[in-house]
């Protein structure tokens, strides 16, 4: 990474351990019966998450570096890391990270991977560093940016900072801000709808830093009811290796019982919920999205 652009999740470190103390101490002396609020099992779990998703991301670091610095050399476009140039390189990567986000939502074997992040039934400051180890699926919605000149240590900065941001939306203690802020930027009002496991909560409020993509893309739903937490069928274990996987073995169940291979594409490549209507009956596979209440696809293109 250029010597000019800090490790921000590195240097975030002591500000995520103190913020969550501060919360937990917060539930203690203020408890709320309305709050998922903390659990030492699913802490322990979304903590475990979080070391390991260290680990297998830096293995999966190693072909994605290769890829991104091959198309950097590729193309003739280059970008310079000026004062000016960052707040649009973490523009454009908040507008890829929303799509992004999005497909991980509606495509069955990207959300295997980022089910993890939705697995706990809690919503605090732990559940922010739940984190899938299986992120590879994440690299090809960024190409395009790197495409443009950006350099990919400069997008890997743009993406700590975006993850940075977020870890304080991870939270039931912060009511809704300002009407400005809520309308402009993603608050833990709008991300506990994104969390939320009920109804026309489903599959909302996808973006990073900014909800404005949202609003623009047709998938913002503001915070009215209480937010149920978790999945439509939760998965009820802190094995933080069938956390990771467990999607991954049901995609593999289905397969191994489907009847044609337009049904394993849609097992594959439709929504979490996608049934081939002859087997609509058929139980819903364990750990299944946020979908799996439904016969057919996401209604969100």
């Amino acid at each position: 990474m250029p010597s000019s652009l800090p490790d921000v999740v590195l240097w975030s470190i002591p500000a995520f351990v103190l913020l969550t103390v501060i919360e937990m101490v917060s539930y203690r002396l203020h408890p709320d019966e309305d709050s998922a609020g903390y659990e030492v099992k699913d802490a322990a779990a979304s903590i475990t998450m979080g070391l390991g998703s260290l680990v297998f991301d830096a293995l999966w670091k190693i072909p994605i570096v290769a890829i991104y610095a091959a198309i950097y050399e590729l193309t003739p476009l280059r970008v310079p890391i000026l004062w000016w140039t960052l707040p649009l390189m973490l523009l454009a990567q908040d507008f890829f990270y929303y799509w992004s986000h999005r497909g991980h939502h509606v495509i069955r074997i990207l959300w295997a991977c980022h089910v993890v992040h939705h697995s706990s039934e809690k919503f605090n400051l732990t559940t922010a560093l739940r984190q899938p180890w299986t992120t590879w699926t994440v690299w090809p919605f960024y190409v395009p940016v790197i495409a443009c000149g950006v350099h990919p240590a400069a997008l890997a900065f743009c993406s700590s900072a975006n993850l940075v941001y977020q870890f304080w939306i991870h939270t039931e203690r912060i009511g809704k801000l300002p009407r400005p802020i809520e309308f402009v930027f993603n608050t833990p009002s709008h991300h506990r709808v994104h969390h939320a496991s009920q109804g026309g909560y489903l599959d909302r409020n996808f973006g990073g830093i900014l909800i404005v993509w949202d609003r623009l893309f047709g998938s913002f739903v503001p915070e009215t009811d209480a937010c149920v937490f978790g999945l439509t069928k939760n998965i009820n274990t802190y094995n933080p290796l069938r956390v990771a996987t467990h999607e991954y073995a049901a995609i593999a169940r289905d397969l191994r019982t489907a009847r044609s291979w337009r049904e394993r594409a849609g097992r594959v490549f439709r929504g979490p919920g996608w049934r081939p209507t002859a087997v609509t009956a058929r139980p819903a596979t364990e750990g299944a999205g946020p979908q799996d209440v439904r016969s057919g696809s996401s209604p969100l293109p």
